[in-house]
């Protein structure tokens, strides 16, 4: 038997904040989510996205601690169609009072870049191809 990779966790200090970011970049998040301590959505592939409070991991790990320096706990990524979706979807968080971390750009990799950072300070990517014709 071979460990496959299954869910993805976030721990978050603000579930519902949390939860309204990833429902913007088109999570199905079941309403009322907020009101639990843990949830679960499915991504295409099979894999997980998991949330939990902080406070629920206290109760289960008494020597658990909030990581120092913030930031970059996780890191999600997120595929658009198009270098117009990104700018349009980083546009559209940044004005909704998210913190914008690196404006759209074209990278040197041949896409157009992104980076948003969710409630809790984690790095969020936006990408597409720069090239209509690679997706």
């Amino acid at each position: 038997m071979t460990p496959r990779l299954d869910a993805i966790s976030i721990i978050t200090s603000d579930l519902a904040a949390s939860l309204a970011f990833y429902r913007r970049l088109g999570l199905d998040i079941p309403d009322g989510a907020e009101a639990t301590p843990h949830v679960e959505v499915a991504l295409p592939g099979g894999q997980r996205l998991l949330w939990d409070t902080e406070a629920v991991i206290a109760s289960f790990d008494p020597d658990w601690q909030r990581p120092a320096g913030g930031g970059e706990r996780v890191a999600l990524a997120f595929a658009c169609d198009s270098p117009e979706e990104v700018d349009a979807v980083y546009a559209e968080l940044v004005g909704a009072g998210h913190t914008g971390h690196m404006k759209p750009w074209d990278a040197e990799w041949g896409q157009r870049y992104a980076v948003v950072l969710d409630p809790d300070g984690c790095g969020v990517s936006l990408f597409a191809s720069a090239s209509p014709a690679a997706k």
